[in-house]
């Protein structure tokens, strides 16, 4: 077919309802990008194996959509076992982890997504489950109270982080493979939207593919939702022109052609017409654009400090002279972080 044209897809059923879980790899093999990462974790599983023993526990980290949650799958997927999933939120109490720990099977994968958001007695708990594979309860109260030890099968816990830097030091000494996640290049996140592209039955041209690429900040969650808002787009406007729809999709749903999307530009403005360029603390960032403190500091600031968009110091976060560039404003003499 003609390298400019875009078919639409096939009928939405299965495709619509099986969107996410289609897309995900299952195995090291099928996973794309992160490949010093991928390399280790092959190690890792290969020679657990061949040692007939449990894997040790690891610990991923980084910004969210780049595959900690598939990792984790995958891993129970490579060593055969099941897959038990909760997160740091839901563990409001150290019964809660026993509940959680005591019912794992024998090899079991436990993954804990954000698992720097546990209650701290459960965190401690887990120090002593992770080591020996056993937990301390107490049984009644006052001076009557009585600990009394129950042993676990042997699991490999798998943690995922946004936020390295709250874990305490004893949980992540406690993890035998630590590794960080880094965004994706325009190349890898191409790769991904092949895949996905072929997995929904989408007929996509490559230049396509890289207008989504370069719009999707690293991330290839965003990079399958945008090839899901291109289809759409397509199937209800058509249209001969691949490229100049996808433009028009992107352009429609406010990514830019940084992947800048609404809140991104939002902060950026509130930088630059609000505070002057900066400095400004994030909480009051965050206010002036309505949205959580962590919100702006674990989703927004990782890309915009990435496309070197943001700068932080000791006195807050300023504008550099490619945010006044890329919105198109004139930067002051004086008082930014570039004079």
């Amino acid at each position: 077919m003609s390298e400019e044209t875009i078919l639409s897809t096939v009928p939405a059923d299965d495709a619509e309802r099986q969107f996410e879980s289609a897309l995900r790899p299952t195995s090291l093999h099928e996973f794309v990008g992160q490949k010093r990462v991928v390399a280790q974790l092959d190690v890792l599983l290969r020679a657990a194996a061949q040692a007939s023993r449990t894997p040790d526990h690891v610990l991923l980290s980084g910004p969210p959509g780049l595959g900690k949650t598939t990792l984790a799958m995958i891993v129970a997927q490579e060593t055969g076992q099941s897959l038990r999933i909760s997160s740091g939120p839901a563990i409001a109490h150290a019964g809660d982890l026993a509940a959680l720990l005591s019912a794992l099977v024998p090899g079991e994968i436990l993954f804990i997504d954000e698992i720097h958001r546990m209650a701290k007695p459960a965190e401690e708990m887990l120090y002593l489950a992770m080591e020996d594979f056993r937990i301390d309860i107490m049984v009644g109260k006052g001076v009557g109270a009585t600990s009394i030890a129950l042993d676990l099968a042997p699991f490999t816990l798998v943690g995922a982080t946004t936020r390295t830097g709250l874990l305490a030091n004893p949980l992540r000494d406690r993890f035998g493979f630590t590794a960080h996640l880094e965004f994706y290049d325009v190349d890898e996140l191409e790769r991904v939207l092949d895949r996905s592209a072929r997995l929904l039955k989408l007929d996509l041209p490559a230049l396509a593919l890289a207008e989504i690429a370069r719009r999707s900040r690293g991330t290839p969650r965003i990079a399958n939702r945008l090839l899901r808002r291109v289809r759409d787009y397509a199937d209800v406007h058509g249209g001969d022109d691949a490229l100049s729809s996808a433009r028009a999709a992107l352009d429609l749903f406010d990514v830019d052609v940084r992947g800048l999307d609404r809140l991104d530009r939002a902060v950026l403005l509130a930088l630059v017409d609000g505070f002057d360029g900066g400095p400004v603390g994030l909480g009051t960032l965050a206010v002036s654009v309505g949205e959580e403190t962590e919100t702006v500091e674990s989703v927004v600031e990782p890309f915009l400090i990435r496309e070197g968009l943001m700068a932080r110091t000791q006195r807050g976060r300023v504008a550099t002279r490619a945010t006044w560039e890329h919105l198109g404003r004139t930067p002051p003499e004086r008082g930014t972080l570039f004079d």
